[in-house]
């Protein structure tokens, strides 16, 4: 009984998964607007009702994505070796990896930005359990907070203002109209933010 309780969880997985891929491709190659379920489920090469198991609309399958992007970042965030390096490296690890992310799936950043605006309303008093589900401002905000104590980072601009900064770069170079690609654009905006942050 319990193998095949565990089968069915191993094909509900693979099925979502495949989804998931399909969709991606599909948002890529014809963007997210001009992709409809019925696309994706035939690339998938699944029944429509199927779809309706795992997702209610397209947007789930990005809530999904971001849901895996905060994972993957909170991970970085935690297995970093903090004792080893100093908080700038710490800073800039984190921050482009989260671009490097954001530029394989462009077509998530309006939910990433809504997103990081709800993480910031996140209270203080959450147990333990959901720290893994850490948003992205707070993530940066801890790092930057980190730098200050430890006399890496200026204290006279509070660390929320530094951290929206940093957030707001990921816009700022994803819609910009200069002849860089965004991540070139992305590490210049970073030199630029931790030579003004950066105790000399």
């Amino acid at each position: 009984m319990a193998e095949l309780i565990n089968r069915r969880e191993r094909k509900k997985l693979h099925s979502k998964k495949v989804i998931t891929q399909a969709a991606l491709k599909l948002f890529g190659q014809q963007g997210f607007s001009d992709t409809s379920i019925a696309d994706i489920m035939n690339e998938a090469d699944l029944g429509i009702g199927t779809f309706y198991n795992y997702f209610q609309s397209k947007e789930d399958i990005l809530k999904n994505l971001l849901g895996e992007m905060i994972a993957e970042i909170y991970q970085a965030y935690e297995s970093f070796p903090k004792d080893e390096k100093s908080s700038t490296e710490f800073l800039s690890e984190v921050f482009l990896l989260t671009a490097r992310i954001l530029d394989k799936n462009r077509f998530v950043l309006p939910l990433f930005v809504s997103a990081a605006q709800k993480s910031a309303m996140i209270k203080e008093e959450q147990p333990a359990e959901t720290e893994s589900k850490m948003g992205f401002k707070r993530i940066f905000e801890a790092i930057i907070r980190r730098g200050q104590d430890l006399g890496e980072f200026r204290k006279d601009i509070p660390a929320e203002v530094i951290t929206e900064i940093f957030h707001s770069v990921f816009q700022a170079a994803a819609f910009s109209r200069l002849e860089l690609d965004f991540l070139t654009n992305v590490e210049y905006k970073l030199k630029i933010i931790l030579d003004g942050i950066e105790l000399k």
